[in-house]
């Protein structure tokens, strides 16, 4: 049985990593997740690094134990239009939340059309292993910001977010369509495959 713990307080995180835990290990070996607040860790851990690799790594670090596997992610929304922004960021560049993330980064991209509009999500995970080992994983996914929110699921940039192999934005995908092309599902499932090498002598994506 392989315990993990998930630095966040984020319970769409919660709910999206499970699934993609679930997803990619579930068969192969049994597991358990708590979140930090389930192994006492309560306040918020500062994430003061410069790119989502040190984020991650902070997160990941603050709940080590011998006890079991950490898993921390920083992810973010990179635009080239606007050199990358919001990156490290993308959770607290407005300071008002998704709704007003969404807004700025329409009012930043007005009068933009087409490639101008290119962006990707991008996702460091970090895991920490009982042994001290640290992995650290990555995961990208490519699209288009739309001119106007579309969708009523997801959550920050999701709605503005066009994932072009399917022509809806992440707001408008299922938990699993979702999962099976986004950054983060991308990471969490080269996550998986390391960790079964390690503990099952396999992996779990062919």
């Amino acid at each position: 049985m392989l315990e993990f713990v998930l630095a966040t307080h984020n319970k769409n995180k919660v709910r999206e990593m499970e699934r993609l835990l679930g997803q990619t290990l579930g068969n192969k070996v049994g597991f358990s997740v708590k979140t930090a607040e389930q192994v006492g860790v309560t306040d918020e851990i500062e994430e003061n690094g410069s790119t989502f690799e040190e984020n991650a790594r902070i997160k990941a670090r603050a709940l080590a134990s011998d006890r079991y596997i950490s898993i921390a992610d920083d992810s973010g929304l990179s635009v080239d239009a606007l050199g990358g922004a919001p990156g490290v960021y993308s959770a607290r560049w407005s300071g008002e939340g998704d709704a007003g993330n969404n807004q700025k980064l329409l009012r930043e991209l007005e009068g933009k059309r087409g490639e101008e509009r290119r962006a990707r999500f991008v996702t460091a995970i970090c895991c920490i292993l009982p042994d001290g080992r640290e992995l650290m994983l990555h995961g990208e996914c490519e699209g288009l910001i739309l001119d106007a929110p579309r969708g009523e699921g997801g959550f920050g940039y999701d709605p503005l977010f066009l994932y072009e192999p399917l022509g809806r934005s992440f707001a408008e995908l299922s938990g699993d369509e979702k999962n099976a092309v986004s950054h983060r599902g991308r990471a969490m499932r080269a996550l998986a495959d390391r960790l079964a090498q390690i503990y099952i002598g396999g992996t779990v994506n062919k």
